[in-house]
């Protein structure tokens, strides 16, 4: 049976001394899906003395996290979704600290939290609330207190929640263990009670955690806290190990469909031709029968080749689950399930139209206006994948359509890295390299992980082919890329028409170290449609070696020049 997470949890929470509980914390536990793709969250968070609305900052604070947390999308990796969030919080705290009070400290509190999602806790902090880890008898402090003092007797907050629209939060990621305890603490406790006693009293109950937090508040209170007094106590019982049996089961729980021809009817879907078929899938053209409006789709089925391949049917099934959380007029639509099927396929729109590489067959050395045209599109498509964290890692010019109004549409989404996935542990690893290999940034042929820069390359790439014909490193095989020394040819040798300065911007989105690229798609687009100075600096590498068609232009001139000048000499001397 396959272990899901599980946590033990105990909590308290008292004013102490003061008449008020400006302290707050919560922590959700979802029982569906969300625990695989969002985890488990836990937060603590206390106002700030002096804060006139600190109370219902921390308040606030662990409820907009707990509640949005969990709205954002499941492809973001937790880092991104918490950040965030967490500035939102903060900037809503601050303008209602403002509207309400008139000062910046109108509502400020500390926040201290984790996501356990997977085998990994991702932590997040700022103030001087705290999070302790024990482990194997060690306890060790995770955070950091923001706090600057004086004198002995005197100190202040140098950063929390709602001071401040800028936000800079802590943040770390640790791997996460069964039996780990984490300690959750306001400054009520911790600054009353010693490490040691910390450590005594939940190894001395740690059977029962609320017990713990219990006896943690009794020992604040003993040792004359003069604060709120806040804790939170959370046991890793079990983390998830995918049980490979049951992972290789739910992939195959629906057989691969048969050939199909033009005619048949699989599940209302009644096929028309065949549009494509290579030895990892077919293709064909279908009408839905069943739809309210008849209409066309596109029925992908994978190839029986891979029948008894979990990788490849993860990544089928893949493709569709990332098609589903997409939404740009540039990126293919995926048909919502609207039926129960009896065989393992997807759905998609169906686009009436041509590839950009029949395109480009038809029109070689395409115009400028056109290529920035294409470009400009295709960038859009990818904004929408990386703003929800998702890198396509196939970009070529057979998966961009161009439908009958000349807008282009990315498709095939099977090779498309989604960050919120990466998190989760998989008994299926995607080693291979799952792009073109002429198209494919060179970091994947040395094993290293594709980014957003890896897709500007691949559209680097296809600006370049469009304007010239050619590929700038050369044709590229998958066997021996990871030897191929990537120099390279200016498009101005093949197309001598091209400006400089846009040469300069196929140069270095299609640069082979991914750190001397475009960090952004919009920089690139904007450096196609105006020169930018920096790309014209002066190259100090000859002329030959620069733009070779040039150095033999001017060796051509030189040489008819002599001959002009030897004629001359001859028939007036």
């Amino acid at each position: 049976m396959t272990k899901t997470l599980r946590i033990s949890l105990g909590q308290a929470s008292g004013a102490g001394i003061k008449e008020d509980n400006e302290d707050f914390l919560g922590a959700f536990i979802p029982d569906d899906a969300l625990l695989e793709s969002k985890g488990i969250a836990v937060a603590i968070a206390d106002g700030m003395s002096g804060s006139d609305g600190g109370k219902e900052a921390s308040h606030m604070s662990v409820r907009m996290f707990l509640d949005d947390y969990y709205s954002t999308p499941d492809s973001w990796s937790v880092k991104k979704a918490v950040t965030k969030v967490m500035s939102a919080m903060n900037s809503w705290l601050y303008s209602q600290g403002q509207r309400q009070y008139d000062t910046p400290k109108g509502m400020v509190t500390t926040f201290s939290a984790f996501i356990l999602k997977s085998q990994t806790l991702h932590l997040f902090h700022i103030g001087d609330s705290r999070v302790y880890r024990l482990r194997n008898g060690d306890l060790e402090q995770l955070t950091q207190d923001h706090r600057i003092w004086l004198s002995n007797d005197k100190e202040y907050l140098s950063r929390a929640l709602g001071i401040d629209l800028n936000l800079n939060i802590d943040y770390r990621s640790t791997v996460a263990k069964e039996g780990d305890i984490y300690l959750l603490s306001t400054d009520g406790l911790h600054d009353f009670v010693t490490d040691n006693e910390l450590q005594e009293h939940i190894e001395n109950h740690q059977a029962d955690l609320q017990e713990a937090a219990n006896r943690l508040m009794e020992a604040a209170k003993l040792n004359q806290s003069n604060d709120n007094i806040s804790c939170q106590l959370v046991r890793l019982e079990t983390l998830p190990e995918p049980d490979k049996e049951e992972f290789y089961e739910s992939l195959s729980s629906l057989p691969f469909p048969p050939d199909l021809k033009g005619g048949d009817v699989m599940d209302g879907y009644k096929i028309i031709r065949e549009l494509k078929a290579s030895s990892r899938s077919q293709v064909y053209l279908a009408e839905d029968t069943l739809a309210d409006l008849p209409r066309q789709v596109v029925i992908k089925t994978p190839s029986v080749n891979y029948e008894d391949d979990p990788g490849y049917i993860d990544l089928f099934l893949h493709e569709e689950w990332v098609g589903k959380r997409l939404d740009s007029e540039h990126l293919i639509k995926t048909c919502a399930a609207d039926r129960k099927r009896s065989f393992l396929y997807t759905v998609v729109e169906y686009i009436h139209g041509q590839t950009l590489a029949q395109w480009m067959k038809d029109n070689p050395q395409a115009k400028l206006s056109q290529v920035r045209g294409t470009i400009s599109q295709v960038a859009k498509g990818l904004r929408a994948m990386h703003r929800m964290e998702m890198i396509h890692q196939d970009l070529k010019p057979d998966n961009i359509l161009i439908d009958e109004n000349n807008t282009l549409k990315i498709i095939d989404f099977g090779s498309t890295k989604i960050a919120g996935l990466a998190e989760i542990k998989s008994v299926v690893e995607h080693n291979q390299i799952v792009g073109t290999a002429n198209y494919s940034a060179p970091e994947y042929f040395k094993g290293q992980p594709g980014s957003n820069q890896s897709d500007i390359y691949s559209l680097g790439i296809i600006a370049y082919e469009m304007l010239t014909g050619k590929l700038p490193y050369g044709e590229i095989t998958t066997e021996k890329a990871h030897k191929k020394k990537f120099n390279y040819t200016p498009a101005k040798t093949y197309n001598p028409l091209i400006p400089d300065w846009i040469d300069g911007a196929l140069k270095k989105a299609t640069h082979p170290d991914p750190e001397k690229r475009y960090k952004l798609l919009s920089e690139f687009i904007c450096d196609l449609n105006k020169p930018n100075p920096r790309l014209l600096e002066s190259d100090s590498r000859p002329l030959l070696e620069r733009n070779p068609l040039r150095f033999w232009q001017m060796i051509a001139s030189i040489e008819l020049g002599l001959i002009l000048l030897l004629l001359y000499h001859l028939f007036n001397h």
